[in-house]
């Protein structure tokens, strides 16, 4: 097939070296399986939607350590495509889990044993001071909005990322590479005095 025959069956856009593969989404684990046993990190996405940003969120959990990404069953793109691009494999090293209440998996995970901390710039505490040892849930919302009201009632501590030089916000998957170093150092202190 030559090139020009290629780009018609992809996105327009999208880069082909003369090569395409079409491959399916790596498959969803349950909450349950997700949480079992209750150790490590998780990461959750509470109405992120661009694909670039899950890309880079998914290779931010891979370099830090997290054991999985849970997304929205509706508002998530799939896991191919642009976001597979930009998350450099990284989608084939972090399970993840579709969940069509995000409200509600945070309570299954709380039962497993699991702690939620929300990033959230309104926060009263640094998110270095909410995270500790527990397994742990990351929360990131939307640029917009931020984590909904309802997910944030369900974690049990907020936790803001301190910017002495005045800017009000960071890029969602920028906040989660900082978040996810946060909790990987939390992890590594711990380790040390075990």
């Amino acid at each position: 097939m030559e090139g020009q025959e290629i780009a018609k069956h992809l996105p327009q856009g999208a880069v082909h070296q003369g090569l395409a593969l079409k491959i399916d989404e790596a498959e969803s684990l349950s909450i349950a399986e997700m949480g079992a046993p209750a150790k490590g990190l998780l990461v959750m996405l509470d109405q992120i939607t661009d694909p670039q940003n899950i890309g880079a969120i998914f290779r931010s959990a891979a370099a830090f350590g997290a054991r999985g990404v849970i997304l929205q069953d509706r508002h998530a793109p799939v896991l191919s495509g642009v976001l597979a691009k930009t998350a450099v494999g990284a989608v084939d090293k972090v399970a993840h889990a579709r969940v069509v209440n995000l409200s509600r998996a945070l309570e299954e995970l709380a039962d497993m044993g699991w702690r939620a901390v929300a990033l959230a710039g309104e926060a009263e505490e640094s998110l270095e001071a909410v995270l500790d040892h527990q397994p742990t849930v990351l929360v990131l919302g939307s640029e917009g909005e931020g984590v909904r009201r309802l997910v944030a009632e369900h974690c049990d501590a907020l936790g803001k990322i301190p910017m002495p030089g005045g800017f009000e916000s960071l890029n969602v998957s920028a906040a989660a590479a900082i978040a996810l170093y946060e909790a990987s150092k939390v992890r590594a202190r711990d380790e040390t005095v075990s």
